[in-house]
């Protein structure tokens, strides 16, 4: 079995050996051989080929020069010995004639290295024979650009949208036409026909891909990027800026990782495009209903009636676990409101354990439930600042509610309610006290890190340092403010400005993010419970 990486790979050529061959993009949860004997920022798909290797699954694979990761993997897998056949294959990252003759060069130098390893002769029928017919389709789809998207991956996309998708990305829109069967021209013709593909992003000409892009069946795009690879992130922001279609940007390290907070981009953008969001009615026999709000720190229940007058609301941590916290949520809510559990017509969950919150009859985003409970709160309101407990996000409401577009942080806890909850514990201090604290400052210091682990360490410094508790802190609520500010200039300001999420009792932050954008945000006493109260609304449409 021969493994390739590339679109741009003469796979085609292998079967005229006789030799099976397959692309090699799976995804791992981690890497132990390839963090050994690799650089700690090669992306997570060049450590997943080294991982291959290394593990006895790949022991033939052709490889091309496409980027510096893939010459260095390249490197570390001759270097190991570990594969029986190991190739680099140059690839000009042009398509003009001097560059076609080169690369049918390349694929005969290929061809004659493949001929001399494995002692067969090529079989040009059977060469001819390897290419398949260009299947077509008519449908409107969701396109994936970007970074490398292997089928796993487009597979869950496909599920969270629950659309047709189409990746276009490294090798899943390959597209090579049929070689003229002469014989004194049959790889010129490959070679052309290789370089007249949809052009990666890496091509030097690569306006071609402009066709993804008009596509009139195209009804919208997923970006992907890849962590230590912002090469990629260019092509988002052209398009983002020359074609209107919505877009939605995805990161992951290329492992497995992550799936909910993937989730909740995905079905929130699928929200977004379709505006559905539920299957069945509610049960009209029946007064009320509850929104339950299954976050990473707390888990907040509202119950409203007909008459959308909140009837009892509840905020409890989540330490018992998504289930046994939402039970107990909805049971204190139920007595606040003298109500039995049988008089709740319908039950919607949000949040990120809202697919694990048994008696829940529909789930939503805690995006798209955001949205609906700010502009309930306050209708002037059109970009919500959600601090949550692990992400933070930024949306952007039309006049009636509906999200408009969206962004939220990546993979990691800076500048948000966790974040704060340890520099508080670094400090002895109550993640309550904070508040008053940042607003009682006197020297400017700033906290250059927001990473969590090297934030805690400037505090520790600045703690023996003798300096003042209450200049620490309003540091810290600069650093969540900055980069609570980086996500909102990637929307654009645009007021009325809200904020929600438990970091909203924090009014040093909310002074923070004011004076950085030079906003005035509204809090509304339920900020926090902005989640559940959208849930609720859902629950009674």
């Amino acid at each position: 079995m021969i493994h390739y990486v590339c679109k741009y790979t003469p796979i085609e050529l292998f079967a005229g050996f006789d030799e099976q061959y397959q692309v090699l993009e799976s995804m791992r949860k981690d890497y132990p051989d390839a963090d050994r004997v690799g650089h700690a920022n090669l992306c997570g798909f060049g450590k997943a080929v080294i991982q291959a290797v290394y593990e006895g699954t790949v022991t033939q694979i052709v490889l091309v020069n496409c980027c510096d990761v893939m010459r260095r993997v390249f490197d570390i897998i001759k270097k190991s010995g570990k594969c029986e056949f190991v190739y680099l294959l140059d690839l000009p990252h042009e398509n003009k004639s001097c560059s076609r003759v080169f690369f049918q060069n390349q694929i005969e130098c290929l061809k004659k290295s493949y001929q001399s390893f494995s002692g067969k002769a090529f079989d040009q029928k059977k060469f001819l024979a390897a290419f398949g017919k260009q299947e077509s389709s008519s449908s409107e789809y969701v396109g994936i650009v970007g970074a490398r998207v292997n089928e796993e991956m487009a597979s869950f996309v496909r599920e969270k949208l629950q659309m047709p998708v189409r990746n276009h990305t490294c090798t899943g829109n390959r597209l090579v036409c049929f070689p003229s069967v002469e014989e004194e021209s049959l790889f010129a013709d490959y070679s052309a026909a290789l370089l007249s593909q949809i052009p990666c992003r890496r091509m030097d000409q690569n306006a071609g891909r402009k066709q993804l892009y008009n596509d009139p069946l195209l009804k919208a795009l997923i970006f992907h990027t890849m962590k230590f690879c912002d090469f990629s992130f260019g092509e988002y922001q052209e398009v983002k800026e020359d074609f209107p279609v919505p877009s939605l940007r995805i990161e992951t390290d290329y492992t497995v990782q992550s799936e909910g907070q993937l989730s909740t981009r995905l079905e929130a953008f699928r929200e977004t495009l379709t505006g559905e969001w539920r299957k069945g009615p509610m049960d009209t026999l029946k007064n009320y209903v509850a929104g339950v709000d299954s976050g990473s720190t707390s888990t907040d229940v509202v119950i409203m009636d007909r008459q959308k007058a909140i009837l009892a609301t509840v905020i409890l941590s989540t330490g018992k676990g998504a289930q046994a916290s939402a039970e107990e949520s909805l049971e204190q809510a139920l007595k606040q409101a003298h109500l039995s559990r049988g008089e709740i017509g319908t039950i919607v969950t949000t949040g990120y354990g809202r697919e694990h919150v048994l008696g829940g009859n529909e789930t939503v985003t805690e995006i798209t439930c955001h949205a609906k409970g700010a502009f309930f709160l306050n209708p002037r309101v059109r970009t919500v600042i959600d601090i949550g407990g692990q992400d933070s996000k930024v949306i952007r409401l039309d006049d009636h509610g509906n999200v408009v577009n969206f962004v939220m942080n990546d993979k990691c806890a800076a500048g948000t309610g966790r974040f704060m909850e340890m520099m508080a514990h670094t400090l002895g201090l109550q993640l309550d006290e904070l508040g008053a604290l940042g607003d009682e400052w006197q020297e400017e210091i700033t906290i250059s890190s927001m990473c969590t682990v090297f934030a805690e360490s400037e505090v520790v410094s600045l703690i023996a340092r003798n300096k003042r508790v209450g200049d620490i802190v309003h540091a810290l609520d600069k650093a969540v403010a900055s980069k609570t500010a980086s996500l909102v200039n990637r929307l654009g300001l645009e007021g009325e400005y809200m904020i929600t999420g438990g970091v909203s009792r924090n009014l040093g932050v909310v002074h923070a993010i004011e004076n950085k954008l030079g906003i005035r945000l509204f809090v509304s006493p339920m900020a926090q419970l902005c989640g559940a109260i959208g849930a609720a609304l859902f629950a009674l449409e």
